[in-house]
């Protein structure tokens, strides 16, 4: 059995994993950095991943009931995401690999995302809808890498969510709390923007701020962004799921969490005799059991990353990564 350590450190949140390579998670420590007001300030986010690393990690060994040199593997998110996050999970990454001399492996955190959500659900070959504060995509394994059939044009949703939020006072992450708003609201006419197998939120949001300025109420906006983007987002993933051919469809990433999307997503779902699949929310959002699972299938399927090769991606895609493990 091989045991491997996982670092994320994409953007807000500093995590370490543990999972064997039976598929059984053993740790997942983490820690999200808070700006005071605004959004992620990168060089903040680099220096809170910094100072709580070595304690991190010390929790998670603590929690899988294990020491050091019982680790076999060392992961980490190479990309995509904040370079002064990336670099603070590579360089901790590559000491602790040269310290225990061990094998380290660099994982794309958006695959990360996908493999979790097959081990923590049982789905087999699904379409996939990654969406999350950094990412808008809809993703399906076809000839053995995976493809990105669509996704978005400018921001990603849970950033649009995130930054509507900040114009009504709410602090990050600001998605919870819309959710909450929506559940009052009624619906007020928003930009909908689908082109192709694209969508683009960007429109959305500056239509949204300039109805709040001039006097439109928080929940009637918060209910009809959820609805418009949601439903641009279903419409999208129906048509990659006939085009695909999957009868599966995969959730993933932190907006996988709000109700009202799944139960859009369902609705369709059964509409077109699929079935809908859930990541678990400790797995949704970032963590460093996705990158602790996917540097297990890494390394069985293309070995370990040379340290010369493991500089970080801050645009690494999902469709780039070599898929050797399926």
């Amino acid at each position: 059995m091989v045991i491997c350590l996982g670092i994320e450190a994409t953007a807000h949140t500093f995590s370490v994993g543990i999972a064997n390579s039976e598929g059984k998670i053993l740790a997942n420590s983490r820690d999200m950095y808070k700006p005071e007001k605004g959004g992620i300030k990168p060089s903040e986010a680099g220096e809170h991943h910094s100072s709580l690393a070595a304690g991190l990690i010390e929790s998670a060994l603590k929690e899988a009931k294990l020491s050091a040199k019982d680790i076999d593997i060392v992961a980490f998110s190479q990309g995509p995401g904040i370079p002064q996050c990336l670099r603070i999970g590579a360089a901790v990454a590559r000491a602790l690999s040269l310290k225990l001399k061990k094998p380290l492996v660099g994982v794309n955190h958006a695959v990360a995302h996908v493999e979790i959500g097959k081990l923590a659900t049982g789905c087999i070959d699904p379409l996939v809808l990654y969406v999350s504060g950094g990412n808008t995509q809809i993703l399906a394994c076809i000839e053995g890498s995976y493809r990105i059939l669509g996704e978005t044009q400018d921001i990603a949703l849970g950033n649009c969510l995130d930054q509507f939020a900040r114009e009504l006072g709410i602090p990050h992450p600001g998605g919870p709390k819309i959710e909450e708003l929506a559940s009052k609201g009624k619906w007020i006419e928003l930009p909908y923007v689908v082109k192709g197998m694209d969508v683009s939120f960007s429109g959305i949001l500056a239509e949204a701020v300039r109805l709040l300025k001039n006097g439109a109420k928080k929940e009637d906006l918060a209910f009809s962004m959820q609805e418009t983007c949601f439903s641009m987002l279903t419409e999208v993933t129906e048509r990659a799921l006939a085009h695909a051919g999957k009868k599966e469809i995969l959730l993933v990433g932190g907006v996988a969490a709000n109700k009202r999307f799944r139960k859009m997503l369902d609705i369709m779902a059964e509409e077109r005799s699929a079935k809908t699949f859930l990541v678990p929310i400790e797995y949704a959002t970032d963590c460093g059991a996705n990158i602790a699972w996917t540097g297990l299938l890494v390394w069985k399927g293309s070995g370990e990353t040379k340290l010369q090769e493991s500089k970080i991606n801050r645009f690494w895609r999902a469709d780039e990564v070599n898929v050797t493990w399926l």
